[in-house]
């Protein structure tokens, strides 16, 4: 006697979609300057430093509620910072491949 297979319901909720930024920030001729943007993505790296310090105290007090908030904070963190490091080396390389090609 076969068993009928039944249909898969979507009883799992729909996915957030990511947030985007606003046209005018990332369109090359914004008029933004390449020292303003690198200013502004750097606050945004201290910024995510400084909710998953916040949050580390509050763990280590037993004032936060969910751990989880500061595991995903200090991931965050650290792949922000390992991205700005990432950056900083591809124009260091980038620097010096300018000057090799000068000399």
């Amino acid at each position: 006697m076969p068993v009928p297979i039944e249909p898969i319901s979507p009883s799992l909720p729909a996915l957030p979609t990511p947030p985007t930024l606003e046209p005018s920030a990332r369109s090359p001729g914004s008029g933004e300057s390449f020292a303003s943007m690198l200013a502004r993505g750097l606050q945004e790296l201290q910024n995510l430093q400084d909710r998953a310090n916040e949050l580390a105290v509050q763990a280590a007090t037993g004032t936060l509620t969910d751990v989880h908030h500061y595991t995903i904070a200090a991931t965050e963190a650290g792949l922000a910072v390992q991205l700005a490091a990432a950056i900083r080396n591809r124009a260091i390389e980038a620097f010096q491949e300018i000057m090799r090609l000068q000399a």
